[in-house]
């Protein structure tokens, strides 16, 4: 087995959390909960906040919430942090609640993005707000980062905004809304915020705070990692770096050999006969086509001969290598990276051009490891209201030390009192599912490396792990066991993006800190990836030996085709950690989606499902394997979701609750979506680009899930057409290898699920008790006699 990985490795290290001189307001001590109110923070002593949070979600004081963390970890730093949560957004007055902060106002949509969390797939608006008290729906606005930042502005203008958050971090560029079918600014434009603070943002709002803090202006602060701002076109900032021009794509002229990803720049720049000193790449940069932003010194203090005549000045002409010759000669400079930066085609261009678009999405995308990112420019607007948006590199990843420190803060891990009923109590009219969920649940880790194309975690997070100690995680067991009201034993989940990543990584940090791979197991496992399970193993026995734990439960996903390099833990998570079912996500079984989705094939899911059956024999268990799978991804034709829906019905899963793509603000499958381009293949703009058949239209997006539900006799009517428009009318029948049947049941467009939610309001006729198998109930049909 691989060792596992603890710490990445990084070209430099970043400044510690804990090295920080904590603030002058320390003295005031650890607040019970964070102040929502003056009351509070009179109680605490306080005159003012040096910061407030504007969050859309309700306030629970647990590390599963970001603005919670933010909170706790800037208190941690010697701030006094008020919260406002999901505040009356019609006027500014609610705003002004815990009065004008010292330094700096911190605002967030909350731990979802505000419109998925109010619309669904097709875009309905949702009647519920998982985490607002009593599920109620309707309590955060749409676009809710860009109208609390305008009432923020309202309420005190001089105040710095700092936004942060899922719902920012996913508009850092110009990207495709899906709400108004278009392009849309940076959302640092529209919210007209000072700064943008992308993925988990611990490192950059606790230094910004104490830059704050000094009285530096916080339009000076441009160095700071994981962080966006707008800059004037003239901006004397800009000066000094080396900017990458990638406005275009498929420019004539010699192409340059690609790099390889897996050599340091270092490397790269002796290999080419070079070096990475700054005044030799500084006085061949225009051998690779590169510009200066300003020529600085010592360029700009050369002297014109035209204006000497006295001759002193007068220099021998230097003649510079022609671009043209130095790619034919195989030599290549390259500028220092911590002082380049790759202007990306405007947000004029990428709204009318989709080539473009997915040209500018890629570039993101391979600008997203920590150890070799560069800046990223994109101009907003002309002449006059010209801007730049600047995107800094990601933040360094946070070292197991720190993710301890993070998750050991003083964390009430409840909702905050003022959403308790008259009895005390959160567990009725005003229960927060969102909290209900992870309430006896646990993060382990964070990032994933897994690049599907549908999925935000690894744009927001991060592909690195970063894991927690053992000792900090079985310390967190035992504060639920100990503290938690209404824990009865049973932990619900160790885990995170996904359930088996923790510890995982690169088993090189030469080569971790230098690729540019967009994920670590597609098309196959990379061969320098460690997949040791036994830390994560190692927890699990550990955890569940634990007095007063009678269960250890893992609902976070898993990645199969990682656990099925380790038989060890398959046989551990099946015969001890699993209650009746669990759930993965192949997400389609057809190669063309699966490619576009970056997803392993189902040859590695029978492997899974192999050791899965295999080790629950063994252990004497009825246990079930609950596959999810998504509906109208880019790349899917019909006869993709009609073949899914015949391994469906051979297998015997009915999916009640089927998820329909959702094109989410810059995910590479949006980018197809928007395009009909395959980002992952190079943008073109000939027949070398690769095009991508898109689901759009409420017809084809309704198709492509009653496949996903061919049980349900309402979608039979639709299938029974399109079956026989694509030449099936073969599986049109009443016999067991049928996919749906010739009769129409009498129903009144209504359909009853094995859960309620997933069930139409109207009443349909029930089938016979023990008939139903579906994939969230993870039980057989009862045997009854009947068929």
């Amino acid at each position: 087995m691989n060792a596992p990985v603890d710490v990445s490795f990084f070209p430099r290290a970043a400044k510690p959390l804990s090295s920080y001189r904590k603030f002058w307001a320390a003295r005031f001590g650890t607040a019970p909960f964070l102040p929502m109110s003056r009351a509070e923070m009179e109680q605490l002593g306080w005159d003012s906040c040096d910061v407030v949070l504007v969050t859309g979600d309700a306030y629970v004081d647990h590390p599963s919430f970001g603005m919670a963390v933010i909170g706790r970890m800037l208190e941690a730093q010697g701030f006094r942090v008020g919260i406002i949560a999901q505040p009356d957004w019609q006027s500014a007055e609610p705003f002004k609640a815990l009065g004008k902060p010292n330094l700096f106002w911190g605002v967030t949509a909350g731990n979802m993005d505000s419109m998925i969390n109010r619309y669904t797939a097709d875009r309905k608006i949702r009647t519920d707000d998982a985490y607002t008290p009593g599920d109620i729906g309707g309590k955060r606005p749409d676009r809710a980062a860009i109208v609390y930042s305008q009432r923020c502005r309202e309420a005190f203008k001089d105040v710095p905004i700092i936004l942060g958050g899922i719902e920012g971090s996913l508009r850092r560029i110009a990207h495709y809304d899906y709400w108004s079918d278009k392009v849309r600014r940076s959302i640092v434009v529209d919210a007209k915020c000072d700064l943008l603070l992308y993925g988990n943002a611990e490192r950059a709002i606790v230094e910004i705070a104490h830059r704050l803090s000094r009285r530096e202006p916080v339009e000076h602060i441009t160095d700071v990692r994981g962080t966006a701002f707008v800059r004037r076109t003239d901006d004397d900032t800009r000066l000094g770096w080396f900017e990458i021009d990638s406005t275009d794509v498929d420019v004539p002229g010699l192409v340059a050999s690609h790099i390889n990803p897996y050599q340091t720049t270092s490397e790269q720049a002796a290999g080419q006969g070079t070096t990475c000193s700054k005044d030799d790449v500084a006085s061949d940069a225009s051998a690779i086509g590169l510009r200066r932003a300003d020529f600085s010194p010592p360029w700009s203090t050369e002297v014109d001969p035209t204006n000497d005549p006295t001759g002193v000045n007068i220099r021998p002409l230097t003649f510079m290598p022609s671009p043209a010759l130095a790619q034919r000669t195989g030599k290549q400079t390259l500028p220092p990276r911590d002082r380049t930066v790759i202007r990306l085609p405007s947000y004029e261009q990428v709204r009318s051009d989709p080539v473009l678009y997915a040209h500018a999405n890629r570039v993101l995308h391979l600008e997203t490891n920590p150890g070799n990112a560069r800046a990223l420019v994109q101009a907003h607007g002309e002449g006059a209201t010209a801007r730049d948006v600047w995107i800094t590199p990601p933040p360094i990843p946070l070292t197991t030390a720190e993710m301890d420190q993070v998750f050991g803060l003083p964390y009430a891990r409840s909702p905050h009192p003022s959403y308790a009923d008259e009895n005390g109590s959160h567990d009725h009219a005003t229960k927060i599912p969102a909290w209900e969920m992870i309430r006896f649940s646990i993060n382990i880790m964070r990032g994933c490396f897994g690049g599907c194309t549908f999925c935000s975690i690894t744009e927001h997070e991060g592909r690195i792990i970063q894991s927690r100690s053992e000792e900090s995680v079985i310390k967190e067991i035992e504060d639920i066991r100990d503290k938690v009201k209404g824990f009865t034993g049973t932990i619900s989940d160790l885990g995170g993006p996904t359930a088996n990543m923790y510890r995982l990584g690169c088993n090189s940090p030469e080569i971790e800190a230098a690729c540019r791979k967009p994920s670590c197991v597609f098309p196959g496992i990379c061969q320098n990836l460690g997949t040791d399970h036994q830390p994560l193993i190692n927890i699990y026995r550990r955890g569940r030996a634990l007095k007063g734990v009678k269960k250890i439960l893992i609902g976070s996903g898993v990645r199969y085709d990682l656990a099925v390099q380790s038989p060890e833990y398959v046989k551990e998570l099946v015969q001890h950690h699993v209650g009746g079912y669990l759930k993965i996500a192949p997400e389609h079984t057809e190669q063309g989606p699966l490619s576009k989705m970056m997803k392993p094939g189902m040859g590695t899911y029978e492997k899974f499902k192999t050791l899965f059956d295999k080790y629950t024999a063994e252990a004497g268990k009825k246990q079930f394997l609950i596959p999810y799978f998504i509906a109208a991804h880019p790349g899917t034709s019909d006869e993709d979701m009609m073949n899914l829906a015949i391994w469906l019905k051979k297998n015997g899963f009915r999916a009640d609750q089927v998820q329909t793509f959702y094109p989410s603000p810059m995910a590479t499958a949006t980018a197809m979506y928007h395009t009909d381009l395959n980002p992952l293949k190079g943008i073109h703009r000939d027949d070398r680009a690769e095009r991508v058949d898109v689901v759009r239209g409420e017809r084809r997006r309704r198709l492509h899930k009653a496949f996903l539900r061919y049980h349900d006799p309402n979608n039979w009517p639709l299938l029974r057409d399109a079956l026989k428009a694509m030449g099936r009318a073969d599986l049109i029948g009443n016999g067991k290898h049928h996919l749906i049947p010739t009769f129409q049941p009498m129903t009144d467009g209504s359909y009853t699920s094995a859960r309620r939610k997933n069930s139409s309001t109207a009443t349909v006729k029930s089938p016979k008790p023990g008939q139903l198998l579906t994939q969230h109930t993870g039980l057989p049909p009862r045997v009854t006699g009947n068929r």
